[in-house]
């Protein structure tokens, strides 16, 4: 089974936006929906999950009822972070899923994500054990203190930009997190980051420049653009 886990816990400050950035209609639909439709049309995803900012569950469920999402079947809890999130997303399906299934986490402010994308990080993972969605580094790279000024600098061909989704085995991501609780490690910014602090390795799978996270009104008005390009 292949299952994607949605994160839309944030309450989109970044924004500046009065409701959570997840939720901004574009084009007379919500993020969230962009995002849930490419899942929900994708073959090979089984079921999808949502980690949802606390007051806006039945929000959610009215519009995966309008826009037909069928294979939404669960909603969980978002948490004090980001991992905290992520975790209470995968005890809920640890519920109905074996430590063999496939769980794609995906940000909800990613709607731009495809089918292919979707496709290489299930296979991937299906070969690997994990898979991280990631782009080249096409830009210069410096070395900040004091965030006005650089005097070093990192080359770009050792670095990798990650996206989501981030695949794993159901029991392997369980026990990362297990690991990573028992290290103290409570505010990892991402499921890849948590493996590599607990002395993991990750894999690679082909994400897109298209594949933006919608963080700041500058993200939004791109992500206009790119619909127009559809």
């Amino acid at each position: 089974m292949n299952i994607a886990l949605i994160i839309a816990g944030g309450i989109g400050a970044r924004m500046l936006s009065a409701i959570p950035k997840q939720f901004i209609t574009v084009n007379d639909k919500p993020i969230i929906i962009y995002t849930l439709e490419a899942f929900e049309k994708h073959p090979n995803i089984d079921a999808i999950a949502v980690v949802c900012i606390e007051g806006w569950e039945i929000i959610l469920q009215n519009y995966a009822k309008e826009y037909n999402i069928t294979k939404l079947k669960y909603i969980a809890p978002s948490g004090k972070s980001g991992q905290e999130s992520i975790k209470n997303g995968l005890d809920e399906l640890a519920k109905f899923y074996s430590r063999e299934d496939i769980v794609l986490i995906h940000d909800a402010i990613r709607p731009m994500v495809s089918s292919e994308i979707i496709s290489e990080c299930i296979n991937v993972t299906r070969e690997k054990g994990n898979a991280v969605v990631c782009i080249p580094c096409q830009e210069a790279m410096l070395e900040t203190v004091d965030g006005a000024s650089a005097v070093s600098a990192y080359p770009r061909d050792n670095l990798k930009r990650t996206q989501t989704q981030q695949g794993f085995t159901l029991g392997s991501i369980l026990d990362t997190h297990k690991k990573a609780k028992e290290m103290g490690i409570t505010n990892s910014v991402a499921s890849c980051t948590l493996l590599v602090e607990t002395g993991q390795t990750v894999y690679f799978s082909k994400g897109s420049e298209k594949n933006i996270k919608l963080t700041t009104s500058e993200d939004l008005a791109i992500f206009r653009a790119l619909l127009k390009g559809i």
